[in-house]
């Protein structure tokens, strides 16, 4: 009786510690996360055991005892059971209604033929209505395993393609989104028809490139710039699809631990959207928009009113995108020296390095960030000048710029400390070495590729952090493939052995901090957001393995178990 008696008192007593462990002048968490590995990016604790938050705030990130204080009976428990927790994911450049649309129109990104493009489309023509337009976008003829017979300049010519689409007008765009493809119905449509060599000159237009064969007749094929011609003409999308891309570009995020998106280029349109979307509580997703460069009265009307920085941290303007040459895949990406597999061609400039002077001088002006679009060696040295010179211009103003190039895809090795002397942050999508560097060799030859292309690691170790991402819809919205191409430098097959220009690959430590605190910071935003930091925002992506320890091999196998985004769960993976 007398054992008995003490157990009781034993059990009671284990039973009040725990339930009361809380101390009355602690704050009592929404959430608690524990149970499995969680890096938190912050250099104080590189790792914790738990997570405690209130309401859409990081309460408390440290051991599980400690955590506990902050539980009560309406605290929501998540027990990782050995699952992986890190900061929120941060898409560092994509194109957020380019995603949504991706799934909405014809996805070709996966195509490894003409044929494909072909058969694809003439699925479409059957449930089309005569003159209806069907769109499309992901199609590379430089990932297809065989190429057409017929065609000019690496790429295919439309014959085939407007066979199956006669009565409807048709235009895909390249994966890159630099080039496109129109079939015959829409080229009658834009006026661009069979005609003599010089009578086609008419339709040049600077910076871009309407592409023909030796007869002078257009292949289907609009680079660059010229793809207005056809664009310009493709009926504007509906306020329902538009709503309809957004939400199914959210949950897009949300499947693949994304919890934040740099927008690069957005107009009035989007703009009006995304504002739409936060009053009806669908904002589900932190975007960190860049007005486009080619509306230039939309930059004078917000140089005018100045950045938005949104208390809540959904919707920010601050930034300005510059397209300013195109892109490896479709030859547009401005070079210093010729294509190696097309000599003569430079690639295309395609806005007026003066504008972008301008651009950033109005940038440090009226407090806007300038990310420039840049490729190629030449357009990349062009625009690191134009921004030297506003830095010198207006010193005063260009203490903490943070001015980006987006993609630093190919450098001329006297450029890459240029990026850290300047303070310009390199905004790269490592997933693209994945897809681009079998054929982009062919495109720059062998030096160029070894001495100035993907060159992340030359770029850390210069004291500049890269912001990381996918360039979605161009590539797939899956941050697990950029991660690993981070950390090999292998193509989603796993090849080559040991990885293309190995030197230059990326810690596992640096690639997680470039797809989320780096990313933070090259959007201003490390102060909330970015780590698992007390009083940042409590967004957060599980995995189903350990990104730091598990095999290089078994890396891709990667899944994203669960998402949180503003202190509540909006994805997990059944």
């Amino acid at each position: 009786m007398r054992f008995k008696n003490a157990a009781f008192w034993s059990f009671t007593l284990l039973t009040l510690i725990f339930t009361s462990c809380r101390s009355p002048n602690k704050e009592a968490a929404t959430l608690l996360i524990y149970g499995g590995p969680i890096y938190t990016v912050d250099t104080t604790q590189a790792t914790v055991e738990a997570v405690a938050t209130k309401d859409n705030k990081i309460l408390f990130a440290g051991s599980l005892e400690d955590a506990q204080q902050y539980k009560n009976d309406q605290t929501q428990v998540i027990d990782l059971k050995g699952k992986t927790m890190t900061p929120g994911l941060i898409e560092g450049h994509g194109h957020f209604m380019g995603l949504g649309y991706n799934e909405l129109n014809l996805d070709l990104i996966n195509t490894t033929s003409y044929q494909e493009i072909i058969d694809a489309v003439a699925a479409a023509v059957e449930e089309a209505e005569p003159g209806e337009w069907i769109t499309g976008r992901g199609w590379h003829q430089s990932k297809w395993t065989d190429m057409p017979s017929d065609t000019v300049n690496g790429f295919q010519t439309h014959y085939r393609l407007s066979e199956v689409s006669p009565e409807n007008p048709v235009y895909l765009s390249h994966a890159s989104g630099h080039a496109g493809f129109a079939n015959a119905a829409a080229m009658e449509l834009a006026g661009v028809q069979i005609l003599p060599k010089d009578g086609i000159d008419k339709f040049d237009v600077k910076g871009g490139e309407v592409m023909r064969d030796d007869f002078g007749r257009p292949t289907g094929i609009f680079n660059e710039r010229a793809q207005g011609l056809i664009t310009k003409h493709i009926p504007e999308n509906t306020p329902e699809k538009d709503v309809k891309a957004f939400e199914l570009a959210v949950a897009a995020c949300h499947r693949n631990g994304i919890t934040g998106f740099h927008d690069a280029g957005i107009g009035r349109k989007n703009i009006a959207l995304y504002e739409e979307m936060k009053a009806a509580d669908k904002m589900k997703i932190r975007i960190y928009a860049m007005l486009t460069g080619f509306d230039k009265a939309l930059l004078n009307e917000w140089y005018e009113k100045g950045p938005m920085i949104d208390p809540e941290h959904l919707v920010t303007i601050r930034s300005v995108k510059l397209n300013c040459d195109g892109a490896l895949g479709s030859r547009g990406a401005w070079l210093l020296e010729s294509y190696s597999d097309r000599p003569g061609h430079f690639g295309h400039e395609t806005l007026p390095m003066d504008f972008v002077k301008e651009t950033a001088l109005n940038g440090l002006q009226y407090g806007f960030q300038v990310c420039s679009h840049a490729i190629g060696d030449r357009a990349n040295k062009e625009i690191l000048d134009r921004y030297e010179i506003a830095f010198i211009e207006l010193a005063d103003r260009a203490s903490d710029h943070r001015f980006r190039i987006e993609h630093a895809q190919h450098l001329h090795p006297d450029d890459i400390p240029r990026f850290a002397g300047l303070g310009v942050i390199p905004a790269m999508q490592a997933v693209h070495l994945s897809s681009d560097r079998p054929w982009a060799i062919d495109r720059l030859g062998e030096q160029r590729i070894k001495e100035g292309a993907y060159m992340w690691q030359a770029l850390l170790q210069s004291g500049i952090p890269i912001v990381n991402g996918t360039d979605v819809p161009v590539e797939p919205l899956s941050p697990i493939a950029s991660l690993y191409a981070s950390i090999s430098r292998k193509t989603l097959k796993g090849t080559p052995e040991g990885g293309y220009e190995p030197e230059q690959k990326m810690t596992r430590e640096q690639a997680l901090r470039s797809y989320t605190l780096d990313a933070a910071y090259g959007a201003f935003e490390e102060d909330i957001k970015g780590s698992i930091t007390v009083g940042k925002l409590a967004d957060f992506t599980i995995y189903s393995q350990d990104l730091m320890t598990v095999a290089e091999e078994e890396f891709l196998n990667t899944e994203i178990a669960m998402t949180i985004f503003d202190g509540k769960v909006v994805y997990t993976r059944e």
